[in-house]
């Protein structure tokens, strides 16, 4: 398993979530939810260059046939927008129900949906990451799909490629 520290985050468009791992890639832990806005990719960014992260997982809001909507667009522009800024590798990950398992551990931890407000994108950063590390752990691979823009594309008809083909 590769050590380094990963972000992952969970495009809103009110809030954006974080998280970050610990330089071993084993424990998801929260960080404090930014604003979703024109500066937000510039403050992860930011973060991951603070944290010395090796790469940044962006949640993949699919619907639950595996269809992509509205909010996958955006996560995907987002994540592009991030991987040209800072170069890092962004990885696209499937978050299918990470903020209802977020919502349900809040909830199990005594905190009401009025109490939990501010907290929900982290948790769901912190599913999304956790997962992703997980998987790593027993594959020994990223998962996911890897982000990548025209300088970092052979051609326009490339197919997006996936982590494990690297």
């Amino acid at each position: 398993m590769r050590t380094g520290v990963r972000l992952a985050v969970d495009v809103g468009t009110s809030r954006i979530g974080l998280a970050r791992s610990d330089a071993t890639g084993t424990l998801a832990v929260p960080l404090e939810a930014i604003r979703a806005g024109e500066q937000s990719v510039a403050t992860v960014a930011a973060l991951a260059a603070e944290w010395e992260a090796i790469e940044v997982i962006v949640g993949l809001p699919l619907h639950l046939d595996g269809r992509p909507g509205a909010s996958a667009h955006l996560a995907r522009e987002w994540a592009t927008a991030l991987h040209s800024l800072s170069g890092l590798p962004v990885l696209m990950v499937d978050e299918r129900l990470s903020t209802a398992q977020a919502q349900r551990a809040l909830r199990e931890a005594g905190l009401s949906t009025r109490q939990s407000r501010s907290l929900i994108d982290s948790a769901s950063a912190v599913m999304v990451l956790q997962g992703a590390l997980d998987q790593e752990a027993r594959t020994g691979q990223a998962g996911g799909e890897s982000v990548r823009t025209a300088e970092t594309r052979g051609g326009p008809n490339d197919e997006p490629a996936r982590a494990d083909d690297d």
